[in-house]
């Protein structure tokens, strides 16, 4: 599930919103790589820039919100190996608009918008790993 989650050059294949994603910078020594993401919903269409910090030892995954139309956004992701196959996968995100609309607008359909990104990364795992 790490690897799936880490390969976030596909996510315009899966992830319901994501239009766009191009890798900026990657640094594989250190684990990290910046990208662009497109994100359209409705009449909204917005790119961000996020650093990734890829810390496969440790099997997490952490995002930084660099520049876009944001004031703040992170994300983490912690991946633990079940003993009977599988994982448990927390992940938390923080995110607040410069913009008030789109912060609105995020705030009424969040929930809804998280089962259903979570159901693309489950559906995902399911036609990758069976």
């Amino acid at each position: 599930m790490f690897d799936l989650v880490a390969d976030v050059e596909r996510y315009p294949e899966f992830l319901p919103w994501c239009v766009a994603l191009r890798i900026i910078e990657r640094d594989d020594a250190a684990g990290t790589l910046t990208a662009d993401m497109v994100v359209a919903y409705k009449v909204f269409r917005e790119r961000f820039r996020s650093k990734v910090m890829l810390n496969r030892a440790e099997k997490h995954i952490e995002a930084f919100y660099i520049d876009g139309p944001f004031r703040n956004l992170e994300n983490r992701w912690r991946f633990t190996d079940k003993p009977e196959g599988g994982s448990v996968i927390d992940f938390e995100i923080s995110f607040e608009f410069k913009n008030f609309l789109l912060q609105a607008t995020a705030q009424a359909v969040f929930d809804k918008a998280f089962a259903r990104m979570s159901e693309a990364f489950v559906k995902r795992a399911d036609e990758v790993y069976g």
